[in-house]
């Protein structure tokens, strides 16, 4: 139970703080408004080292089902199968209700923006060029960097000791969540481009379905024929990324 409450939480607050920034920027009226991509990059990726931060001593702080079967699939840090449908729970449902309190949290400027892919934008996302085949390679390796990434942050810091276990422990504590945070940032600005980067199938789908159920004014359709896109690649590159880590990079 603690591990799913964490998850929950850990992605209620990476999605509060990520769809914020997004419904921020896009929504009229907010006086974010047309702040930009760089903004959108940095929140995003500071939401994830505060949920980091905030759960991680407890479940890992996956929050997301990509980096949890990438880690199930090869074993990384013990991790197993068996604890793959409680981590999913966690993190669908924490993108659901963190994705119902950003409606909340701008409740009047839906009426006032006109265009339904902006309010779309706010709960998932969306390609720049509509290409199946290269909408599923862009979240394919933005995924695999991602979870390559986070592996590579992983093993790092626990071989900082030095013979000391406890000053790993104490130092990828506290540095390890900012540069998970500082790699979502990186892959953002620089794979972000092409669909928006979920890389993270519970933060698209999980407010996705909020987005379809929520009653939002003027909202247009939640465009299912796209979504499947940024759950399936993002779990292919979760798994080939961290297969490519243990295969060339691990210890």
């Amino acid at each position: 139970m603690d591990i799913f409450i964490a998850e929950f939480i850990g992605t209620l607050i990476l999605i509060l703080l990520g769809d914020g920034v997004v419904a921020g920027v896009l929504l009229r009226s907010s006086k974010a408004e047309n702040a930009g991509w760089v903004v959108i990059t940095l929140a995003w990726g500071l939401a994830v080292a505060i949920a980091v931060y905030a759960v991680g001593r407890i479940s890992g702080a996956h929050i997301n089902p990509a980096v949890t079967i990438g880690f199930a699939a090869t074993g990384f840090a013990g991790f197993s199968w068996a604890l793959v449908p409680i981590y999913l729970l966690g993190q669908f449902l924490g993108a659901f209700v963190g994705a119902v309190l950003v409606w909340l949290q701008y409740l009047p400027h839906w009426k006032e923006t006109e265009d339904p892919e902006l309010k779309l934008g706010v709960f998932s996302t969306g390609p720049a060029i509509r290409n199946y085949v290269a909408n599923f390679i862009a979240e394919f390796i933005g995924t695999a960097v991602l979870v390559f990434g986070v592996m590579a942050i992983v093993t790092t810091l626990s071989e900082t000791g030095v013979g000391d276990p406890s000053l790993a422990v104490a130092f990828g504590t506290a540095v390890g969540p900012l540069l998970v945070g500082l790699l979502v940032v990186v892959i953002g600005m620089s794979l972000g481009g092409p669909t928006g980067y979920a890389i993270n199938p519970a933060r698209d789908l999980g407010p996705r379905i909020a987005h379809a159920i929520l009653p939002i004014s003027g909202k247009g359709g939640s465009d299912w024929g796209y979504s499947w896109i940024p759950v399936v690649a993002p779990i292919v590159g979760g798994i080939v990324g961290a297969l490519l880590f243990q295969i060339t990079i691990a210890p």
